[in-house]
């Protein structure tokens, strides 16, 4: 039986069918690539950590801290050579992340060095920079998709979270400039424990949803600002909570099902996180590097992380959000306090290393 999520995805992959054949063809040899044990992972890149607000759970705080003098930092260029080894890997997608993506003057630039015409892009704002002249603008470049990151139905309590007056505004019309310029968008809302059984909850999902958007979940993990805050996890129980939810409306999480596969946890199976200096983390929340771009071809960075058995094999949820045991003996005991992101072979010893490919969980 199609779910709401199964039905959307259809449709979607019948318009990147239209618009994007290149981009189609690489996705469909998906499911070819993950039989092999090879990763299919979306390149997201935190391109430059200035931001336009200070959000309370900011998970980046620890990386913005660094200092990184005489370090070399992603640029245009950097990010054209990114983008031919990604495809020469037959990976179809990239995150155009920060900070704040918007606040960044060579934006253009970035995505024209992707090639819309190869990669299927996204970008993740906060929304106060986005207009509907900009909406139609990024339309017109080859993006694809925005994501946009509202915090609650009241004004007041997400202007709290992000810490500006007004952000709430700002982003509901942002979400509107997007419809109104053809853009795929969706909402993206954090959920701790307390949020996710809460009746405010269930009313935002069924606000936007009632718009016809989709709502991504993302769980709160003790990183960056929410340090060792660990009850705000999502425990496993909670994760089959989600997962009846997800029968009922239009939500999601990276731990969703996507393109027929069931990757669990999407960490370098389904996703990599390039920093504003080129290193290679498993996710945007893991602060381990796998290698950086300056000094390794991507194809053996991401085979590093492959073989850290944490993301070559099948995990059913998220192990910085959901899994106590992982965080206090790798984050908590390796990386916490450390400059970030911490070299993977000072967090994973031998016992963690393994070269078996990843199992799919159909």
């Amino acid at each position: 039986m199609q779910t709401v999520n199964s039905r959307d995805e259809e449709s979607k992959r019948n318009q990147l069918k239209r618009e994007k054949p290149y981009v189609y063809e690489k996705i469909m040899k998906f499911d070819e690539k993950v039989r092999r044990g090879e990763s299919i992972a979306i390149i997201q890149m935190q391109y430059n950590y200035a931001c336009n607000m200070v959000c309370q759970h900011c998970s980046i705080k620890g990386l913005q801290a660094q200092k990184r003098d005489n370090r070399r930092i992603l640029t245009p260029d950097a990010v054209k050579d990114l983008m031919r080894q990604a495809d020469e890997l037959g990976l179809a997608r990239f995150e155009f992340n920060g900070g704040e993506p918007f606040v960044n003057k060579d934006y253009d630039q970035v995505i024209a060095a992707i090639d819309p015409d190869k990669f299927y892009i996204n970008s993740v704002t906060n929304g106060w920079l986005l207009d509907e002249n900009r909406a139609r603008h990024l339309k017109d470049i080859g993006v694809d998709r925005i994501q946009i990151s509202v915090d609650s139905l009241d004004p007041a309590a997400h202007d709290r979270f992000r810490q500006r007056s007004g952000s709430h505004a700002k982003a509901l019309q942002a979400v509107e400039a997007c419809r109104k310029a053809g853009l795929a968008v969706f909402v993206s809302t954090v959920v701790t424990k307390q949020r996710l059984y809460s009746a405010e909850f269930i009313e935002f999902i069924k606000y936007f949803n009632d718009k016809d958007l989709g709502v991504f979940l993302t769980f709160a993990k003790p990183v960056g600002a929410w340090q060792g805050k660990y009850d705000m996890m999502v425990s496993p129980e909670d994760l089959a909570y989600v997962r009846e939810l997800e029968t009922r409306h239009k939500i999601f999480s990276h731990l969703t099902p996507a393109y027929g596969l069931n990757l669990g946890c999407t960490a370098v199976k389904g996703m990599v996180c390039v920093t504003q200096y080129g290193d290679v983390m498993p996710c945007q929340y893991i602060f381990v590097s796998l290698g950086n771009i300056f000094e390794q071809p991507l194809k053996e960075i991401i085979q590093n992380g492959l073989n850290i058995k944490w993301f070559g094999e099948h995990i059913d949820l998220c192990p910085i959000a959901n899994d106590r045991e992982f965080i206090e003996k790798y984050i908590a005991g390796r990386v916490y306090n450390r400059q970030q992101p911490v070299p993977y072979r000072e967090v994973f010893t031998e016992e963690d290393i393994t070269r078996i490919p990843f199992n799919l969980s159909l």
